[in-house]
């Protein structure tokens, strides 16, 4: 399981976040591009919170397919449109997650891809149970003897 790094030494994160995650090297990674606030038929929700919701739901999504929880997202980076909205997207973040903390950056940007896009959140995941599919292949390799079986 990953673990967060929140040193004494430095200064203490500004809300619910961790300033570092370890995890170890042999886990599945999904990294997932930025979400925008878009539903299903390809038009922008209205509004910041709207739009700060429909992008967490479809992280969220994203993760099931992958066979992945909300509790395996180590990194979030957040760019939105809108000054001064830290807070909202603090409150939505916090609910969203429910106690988990992730590495995260807020940034204020002057544009997204599209101008009714006020808000995109990328993010990136970890899950440290082996990919069974993949692990239980059994593929000879020459001149590898694998007890139970090459890979």
């Amino acid at each position: 399981m990953p673990k967060t790094i929140n040193p004494r030494s430095i200064a203490p994160s500004a809300s619910r976040y961790a300033h570092g995650i370890v995890h170890s090297a042999r886990a599945r990674r999904l990294v997932i591009s930025g979400q925008v606030g878009i539903g299903l038929d390809g038009k922008p929700m209205d509004g910041l919170r709207a739009q700060f919701e429909q992008a967490w739901d479809n992280i969220e999504a994203i993760l099931a397919e992958a066979g992945m929880a909300i509790t395996d997202l180590i990194r979030i980076n957040v760019y939105t449109t809108v000054p001064g909205s830290a807070g909202l997207h603090r409150s939505i973040r916090d609910r969203r997650l429910g106690g988990h903390l992730t590495t995260a950056t807020y940034i204020e940007v002057a544009g997204l891809a599209h101008p009714d896009y006020l808000v995109e959140i990328e993010a990136e995941a970890v899950c440290e149970e082996p990919d069974l599919p993949f692990l239980e292949l059994d593929q000879d390799i020459p001149g590898v003897d694998i007890p139970g079986g090459n890979l």
